[in-house]
């Protein structure tokens, strides 16, 4: 890339002042015509809409959604409070949505305000809003979570329509269980008398187990002279009760998705051989496909690597100072550093130590023998291994955006929790892996961890190591983003299934 012009390197200020001050959305009136003009041609700034930009990398491929989908939610925040100044809010169901954790991002969002005409505006990547002219619920039953104007969960969840259950069952179900006293809806519900969603309330709850909570509220609403019928708008029984209110909503929805996924994933994958009774064999077995599972794992992440490569870490002819600079040499001699130690996990889980348990105790390690290559080269310091997160971090084309830094330390010993008391193999194999990567807990390295992970799961059931090969990429992350977007988790079971056997 040839080095900046002086004035570019200007413009280039300009718009690192932006970003400095918090500002995803960057309106005309925010750069001179100039500055813009110049940061669009040379592939630093995106034209959203007319008049309103996000930044990009002129690196990037066009047509590449990624940078959108980070940019998302900041930049409708910036763009519906400009154009309605506080007169709007998030419809009650995208609310519902937001409330349970759950911040993929959505095809159309939808809008109330008060001064519009109906209006669709056309977003990048086949998104849009749409802005409906709407009553707003009360100052007091609004609430701004990332700069986003929503109903307040009360208030979301005695708005939300009746196909509301059916279309996000998992969010409403999540939505609930945060619902710690009855008097949260009972203010709203005797104001408007609305003995209707009463009763629809009141189902709900006792779908997820809160009998608690509905019985109070018919016995309240009754009391006060309304006529009111219990029913259940879900179209099935809550595959796990929240007796008590659970304080993060993400918890909550990945419980919710671990029991809903249980079924399909142990139609669709096949049963488990068992565990062999000859170790030192598999691991044998194992370290057989070493340099083919290096090289596929390595190139799904983008890496350049070849089976020389490989070879050449894995004999130990690696040379710190000579490779320092080569990323590629770094990620193959850190892929061979976790590996050993991955192997190692797996001979504890095949002498009898659980799984769920033995992946909690030692993930850390795989995942600071990954990066330890560069710690010793300086390009890391060791303090940047340590734990999970600490920022936001955004997945390649995916419309799914993993839950922030706060939350991954709620779900995490959540997860460990749920695959160290999964008793079926292929469940533990399946959403093992998803779920992981659905958290995305580290900067860098989750699908290789992933990986790992699912392969140390498949020893748990007596599986063999199981290569998710490089030219099947595109379908692993479709399959990966359906179950992500759309909570589908067949087409990614059917897909390691195939995998296993192949």
């Amino acid at each position: 890339m040839a080095i900046p012009s002086e004035k570019l390197a200007d413009s280039l200020a300009v718009l690192k002042e932006l970003q400095d001050d918090g500002v995803i959305a960057i309106r005309s009136k925010d750069l001179t015509r100039t500055h813009r003009e110049r940061l669009l041609r040379n592939g630093f700034l995106q034209e959203v809409i007319k008049g309103w930009y996000i930044s990009h990398r002129p690196d990037d491929k066009s047509g590449d959604s990624t940078v959108w989908y980070a940019s998302f939610w900041q930049f409708c925040a910036s763009y519906l409070e400009s154009r309605f100044s506080g007169e709007w809010c998030l419809s009650p169901e995208q609310s519902v949505i937001l409330h349970a954790g759950n911040w993929t991002v959505p095809s159309q969002l939808l809008v109330r305000a008060r001064r519009t005409s109906n209006n669709i505006t056309n977003l990048p990547h086949g998104t849009s809003l749409l802005d409906i002219r709407a009553e707003l619920p009360d100052a007091r039953d609004r609430v701004t979570i990332e700069g986003l104007q929503l109903y307040s969960l009360p208030a979301a969840l005695i708005a939300c329509t009746p196909g509301a259950y059916k279309q996000h069952p998992t969010e409403m179900r999540t939505a609930l269980s945060l619902v710690g006293d009855a008097s949260e809806l009972l203010d709203q519900l005797l104001d408007g008398g609305h003995s209707t969603i009463t009763g629809r309330l009141a189902g709900a709850l006792r779908n997820i187990g809160r009998t608690r909570i509905a019985d109070e509220l018919l016995k309240t609403m009754k009391a006060a002279g309304y006529d009111v019928r219990e029913t259940d708008p879900f179209e099935s029984q809550s595959p796990m009760s929240f007796i008590r209110r659970e304080r993060s909503p993400y918890v909550s929805r990945i419980r919710l998705m671990w029991q809903e996924m249980r079924e399909p994933v142990i139609e669709l994958f096949p049963e488990p051989p068992g565990i062999p009774p000859d170790t030192t064999a598999y691991l044998k077995q194992v370290e057989d496909v070493y340099t083919s599972d290096a090289y596929h794992s390595l190139s799904i992440e983008g890496y350049q690597v070849s089976h020389e490569l490989i070879e050449k870490v894995k004999s130990g002819s690696w040379n710190p100072d000579a490779d320092e600079q080569d990323r590629n040499a770094l990620a193959a001699r850190g892929y061979w550093q976790a590996f050993q130690a991955v192997k190692d996990s797996i001979e504890r889980v095949m002498s009898g130590q659980n799984a769920g348990q033995t992946a909690e105790d030692d993930h850390r390690v795989w995942y600071r023998e990954f990066f330890g290559p560069s710690v010793t080269t300086g390009i890391l310091k060791p303090s940047d291994l340590a734990g999970y997160r600490n920022g936001p971090v955004y997945i390649r084309k995916s419309m799914h955006v993993p839950p922030n830094r706060e939350a991954v330390r709620d779900l995490m010993p959540a997860f460990f929790d749920l695959l160290a008391k999964e008793h079926a193999a292929q469940v533990r194999v399946v959403l093992g892996h998803f779920i992981f990567v659905y958290i995305h807990p580290y900067v860098d390295g989750n699908g290789r961890i992933g990986r790992f992970l699912m392969n140390t799961m498949m020893a748990s059931g007596g599986y063999s190591w199981t290569i998710v090969p490089v030219e099947k990429r595109n379908e692993y992350m479709t399959a990966l983003e359906s179950a992500s977007v759309d909570q589908d988790i067949r087409a990614f079971t059917k897909f390691l299934g195939e995998c296993l056997n192949s």
